[in-house]
Formats: C-alpha cells, structure tokens, sequence
C-alpha cells in the first residue's frame, strides 16, 4: 500500500518536472534555462528520494546526492560566469 503510494508520487513529480521543463525551457534568456536545470535536479532528487524508499535500494540516495551537489556546483558556475560577463575588460571603455 505505502509502495504505491510513493511511486505514484514518484510519478506526479516526475508528471510536474516535465511540466516546468517545457514551460521554462521555452524562456529567452539564459536564467530561464539555468531555473529550468534546478526543476530538473530538484524533481529528480524528490523522484530519487520517493523510489529509494519505495524500493529499498539505497544507492539511490547516493545518486540523489550527487545530484545534489551537481546542481549546487551548477549554480555557482551559472553566477561566476554571468558575474565575468558583465564586467568590462580593462580598456574596453578606451576604445569606444
């Protein structure tokens, strides 16, 4: 009974996540696809997490850990990098 419970959360999570992929997906800019990558780390550990308890096998908590930490580091390389691009390069302002 528990079982199917979670599984069939699983799949609402699962259901939802894609939800969000195409609408965020859909946005212009690159934050919109930055927030659509967290939906999907963010859904899929919620989905590891519900089948890891569901099945009992828990290299599956593993696995939502490291993906955790991807999408962390994810997030920090998606701010250094936007941070680097909007300064100016030294003499660039010279030119113009």
């Amino acid at each position: 009974m528990m079982t199917d419970f979670l599984l069939a959360s699983s799949g609402f999570v699962l259901a939802m996540v894609a939800v969000g992929l195409i609408r965020v997906l859909g946005g212009p800019a690159n934050a919109d696809r930055m927030m659509a990558a967290q939906l999907f780390g963010t859904g899929g550990i919620a989905l590891l997490l519900l089948m890891a308890a569901a099945t009992n096998i828990t290299a599956l908590v593993d696995v939502a850990l490291v993906l955790a930490l991807l999408a962390a580091f994810t997030s920090v390389a998606f701010v250094i990098s936007g941070s680097r691009s909007d300064m100016l390069e030294p003499g660039a302002a010279e030119q113009s």
